[in-house]
């Protein structure tokens, strides 16, 4: 990262977002995880055709992303930071905030990212894991960044809490297979996926939201596992981590050690937040989160 300009004590007590209470709504995990141009707070932005718009990121809930504005403008509001933390910076704690205040690891953040000024709706394609993807559609993207497998399946743990929407995975519980005459996916637990009908029957409206993990669904912890154990990944991209046997180890040694889970998350969300960092003169620290300066 580039020489920082601020001391990480003057701006954590700024980012804690407890005082906002809207942790299980926040996009924070899902942005920083799935950057499109990289660590640049490019899904920040907003116009006619940016990032946030694109229907992959509709589970992006707009609270979460007023909340980054409200942390922005109290950071700036100590004449020590003003315009020097950048909303990159910013997206990175509040990431560490949520995980932290919903029961998962602390982590110390990498700090000297600089403020993308692109975004735009056709960078999204693509660039998202789908929710039908193989594993090796899966190694394959996350390879691209130089993350490796137990990288992958580690920041897939963090579908622990967050929600997605009847349309991600309707398929699996009404028409898997019609050739086959199987409507449901095998690999998905039988109760749960008569569960997941009841929630979402048939022409449901697309925005009604689903807890990805049908446990512990506000809690970071490493519960997701235990649930790929019993077939209750909510996405074919989930299940089949527990089903392939070539990652089923590690979502095993996930699932019974929680620890080695939330070393290796946090291991795998640094290198992450490596991916696509502006710095020195490139780009910019944005006075407003939503606007390029």
């Amino acid at each position: 990262m580039g020489k920082k300009a601020y001391s990480i004590k003057q701006i954590e007590p700024l980012t804690i977002i407890k005082a906002y209470n809207k942790i299980h709504n926040l996009p924070f995990i899902k942005s920083s995880i799935y950057a499109q141009r990289g660590c640049d707070a490019s899904i920040l932005l907003a116009n006619s055709k940016a990032e946030k718009d694109h229907p992959d990121d509709i589970s992006l809930a707009g609270d979460g992303f007023d909340t980054v504005v409200k942390a922005k403008e109290a950071v700036d509001s100590d004449p020590q930071c003003r315009n020097k933390v950048s909303c990159a910076d910013i997206l990175a704690l509040a990431t560490r905030d949520v995980i932290y205040l919903t029961g998962g690891p602390f982590y110390d953040v990498e700090l000297g990212r600089r403020d993308g000024r692109i975004s735009t709706i056709a960078s999204v394609q693509h660039s998202l894991p789908h929710p039908e993807f193989n594993l090796d559609q899966l190694n394959s993207m996350f390879s691209f960044h130089g993350l490796s497998q137990t990288d992958m399946i580690a920041l897939s743990g963090a579908h622990t809490i967050g929600f997605s929407h009847c349309n991600q995975f309707s398929k699996r519980i009404y028409n898997f297979s019609p050739r086959t005459r199987n409507l449901i996916d095998p690999t998905l637990n039988l109760q749960y996926a008569f569960q997941l009908r009841q929630a979402c029957p048939l022409r449901v409206d697309s925005r009604i939201a689903i807890n990805m993990d049908p446990v512990t669904p506000q809690r970071f912890d490493n519960q997701y596992f235990k649930n790929l154990q019993q077939g209750m990944g909510l996405f074919n991209s989930d299940q089949v981590l527990a089903t392939n046997a070539r990652s089923r180890n590690t979502v095993n040694l996930f699932a019974s050690d929680e620890n080695a889970f939330n070393n290796a998350f946090v291991e795998a969300i640094t290198k992450m937040g490596r991916i696509g960092v502006l710095t020195g003169r490139q780009g910019e620290i944005r006075v407003d989160c939503t606007r390029i300066n």
